[in-house]
């Protein structure tokens, strides 16, 4: 009898011969996905609390991104920015008017791509200023994540990310994150031009701000005439029950950068650029192919729309408050974090010993028991799941997680056999984390 070969498998090993291999991802093949659930190439169906890294706020297929998409891909895909079409002209705009601190924008691909400008565009500000190079410093913080290119890896206070790019570029000083004495003592040499910061860092083990710690920030600029550069990559787009995670900590940047969840799933970055910074940079100062891009556009302005809405902000607040729930229950029996933080639906669960060190472990854990979860770092589980998860996806998501902590700690599951899961999921037709027969 003829032998015929899985496809996920035969799938995964192309990944595994041509691929560069600087990813480790899980052996599974995912397919397609409605709300905050996805299924997989074997018809098996997880509840997606990572949302593609904070990417997917609006869950999977949602309508309005779907008929945003199909529209302008009926019109036009591309045409470089050596012409005017109309999306990213109105999400210009759009930004500008949501965030109440810009008067320019510069659209581009990524995360990374956006803090590139911002460096750029604050090493062209100090140079307006009369600035020598020498005295061009941003200061950025241990735990911190600014992307992958060179610089924006330099940026990013973590050596393990330095490690083998040598020279770095010059010009960036690591202090700790919420340190206000270090950071007080850093302006002194009288060299800083910028702070760049996240408002709450992500890869560094989802860490809020301190209370007051931006404010002086914004402070400690002002008095020696640096600006304030925050990276809400991450942490921005109603991630943290606001628009902009800043408007909690009372402050207005200089610049502020964008991506994930501004695409809702579809590549694009942003950077905003405030009054003191949005004519630095001129014709020829900085460019991009494929930035302002009218099909990426046109999905992030419905993106930013539905993100900035009541109901969907309602939402955040809503489920923030029963995911802690559920986690402080979940802890009480288990005993597995000594400590539980972040912000809105960006939070972070840290692993008590002997557990340090085990996020991979137990990440590898949720996902056989139909659970897409996250870590940051060894030693924290990440939750950041689309911003308009359901009372039934969260439910469902959190009695899969049980069952894989209870099986890590070596318990008795509920449910030994997850296909005996209740099947719930925004349709209320999914089908239980089974495979399909």
């Amino acid at each position: 009898m003829s032998q015929h070969p899985d496809p996920a498998t035969d799938l995964i090993g192309l990944g595994k011969r041509y691929w560069l291999p600087v990813y480790r991802p899980r052996d599974v093949v995912l397919d397609h996905g409605k709300g905050s659930r996805v299924w997989d190439t074997e018809g098996r169906d997880y509840i997606d609390l990572g949302a593609g890294i904070a990417v997917n706020a609006l869950g999977h297929q949602d309508e309005d991104l779907v008929t945003a998409l199909v529209t302008q891909a009926g019109k036009l895909w591309h045409s470089s920015n050596v012409f005017y079409t109309e999306p990213p002209l109105r999400l210009a705009e759009e930004l500008v008017q949501a965030s109440g601190f810009a008067e320019r924008v510069f659209l581009c691909n990524s995360g990374a791509e956006a803090n590139e400008a911002a460096i750029k565009m604050v090493r062209k500000w100090a140079a307006s200023e009369g600035r020598p190079a020498d005295k061009r410093v941003i200061i950025t913080f241990r735990g911190s994540f600014h992307g992958r290119t060179l610089a924006t890896v330099t940026a990013t206070a973590q050596p393990k990310y330095h490690e083998g790019y040598e020279p770095l570029p010059a010009g960036f000083r690591y202090l700790d994150f919420n340190d206000e004495a270090a950071l007080a003592e850093a302006f002194a040499p009288g060299d800083v031009a910028a702070v760049l910061v996240e408002p709450v860092q992500g890869e560094g083990g989802v860490m809020p701000a301190a209370p007051g710690f931006l404010k002086k920030v914004r402070e400690l600029c002002d008095a020696h005439g640096a600006l304030v550069v925050l990276d809400e990559i991450q942490c921005g787009m109603g991630r943290t029950g606001t628009l902009f995670a800043h408007v909690q900590d009372g402050i207005t940047p200089d610049i502020v950068t964008l991506a994930k969840a501004l695409g809702a799933g579809f590549p694009i970055g942003a950077m905003l650029a405030g009054p003191k910074v949005a004519a630095v940079m001129q014709f020829g100062a900085h460019g991009t192919t494929f930035g302002g891009n009218p099909m990426a556009a046109a999905v992030a302005r419905v993106a930013l729309a539905k993100l900035s809405s009541p109901a969907v902000l309602l939402n955040v607040e809503r489920q923030a408050n029963d995911l802690r729930t559920a986690l402080a229950t979940l802890n009480h029996e288990l005993n597995l974090f000594e400590e539980v933080r972040g912000r809105g639906l960006m939070i972070g669960a840290v692993l008590a010993s002997p557990w340090k060190g085990k996020a991979g472990d137990i990440l590898d854990a949720c996902a056989a028991h139909g659970l897409l979860l996250l870590q940051a770092g060894p030693d924290v589980l990440r939750f950041v799941p689309p911003l308009t998860i359901t009372d039934a996806e969260l439910k469902v998501g959190m009695e899969r997680l049980t069952d894989a902590l209870r099986e890590v700690v070596g318990g008795q599951s509920n449910n030994s056999d997850p296909a005996t899961v209740d099947p719930v999921s925004a349709a209320g037709s999914a089908q239980p984390h089974a495979k399909a027969s």
